[in-house]
């Protein structure tokens, strides 16, 4: 059976069902197990469970700007298989808001208040980039991704060793955002200048501070 193509309205009906299913913690179910699922519970004591559960709830709170980025740059693309490819991306990081959000259930700790905050602006954002061009929406993308990585591999550094659940977790999501910027790149993605991409870091710096403590 062909499937019919979805209107206008269709897609902001949907666009605003994974809006509120993203900001109230239910987003879906994964299309992977969680990394950490058959590993052996961690034991930590008090100060790494808390340290554990602010880099966790960043990378919760990345995933929740990673949604909303895709969202606004699907709804604004030019080209109807670029809004594909955003809508594609978007359901692979669901897993990874899964997996984080399970992460902080056993660390006893509880994801981001800040998270409408950052998804209302990563949302302005990823339209905004949108209504330039689809060159600049998906080298958007790419950039965003480096800087995800470049903090990935910081908390892989960061994390406590005993704490296996939590790096298995960041491990695969750090592969799979290295694969999601190779994959803007290769569809068209303009390279952003350094200047542009260091301005971009600084804002994630901002993110990341408010984001472990809140």
């Amino acid at each position: 059976m062909t499937q019919r193509a979805l209107s206008r309205l269709d897609q902001l009906i949907v666009g605003i069902d994974r809006v509120l299913r993203t900001l109230a913690d239910t987003p879906g179910e994964e299309r992977r197990p969680s990394p950490a699922r058959d590993l052996p519970r961690s034991e930590l004591d008090d100060a790494e469970r808390r340290h554990a559960a602010g880099l966790m709830r960043v990378n919760h709170s990345g995933e929740v700007c990673a949604q909303a980025l895709y969202q606004g740059q699907a709804l604004t693309a030019k080209l109807p298989e670029v809004r594909a490819e955003m809508e594609h991306a978007a359901e692979e990081e669901i897993d990874h808001l899964v997996w984080c959000r399970q992460r902080l259930d056993d660390l006893n700790s509880h994801t981001s208040y800040l998270n409408p905050l950052w998804y209302g602006l990563s949302f302005a954002l990823g339209a905004g980039a949108g209504l330039v061009s689809d060159r600049v929406s998906l080298g958007f993308v790419a950039a965003t991704e480096e800087r995800v990585c470049q903090h990935l591999q910081t908390h892989l550094e960061q994390l406590p060793e005993a704490d296996r659940q939590s790096r298995a977790v960041v491990q695969q999501m750090l592969t799979d955002e290295a694969k999601h910027a190779q994959t803007a790149l290769a569809a068209g993605g303009l390279d952003f200048p350094a200047p542009v991409k260091t301005a971009m870091s600084l804002v994630a710096k901002a993110m990341t501070a408010s984001s472990y403590r809140l």
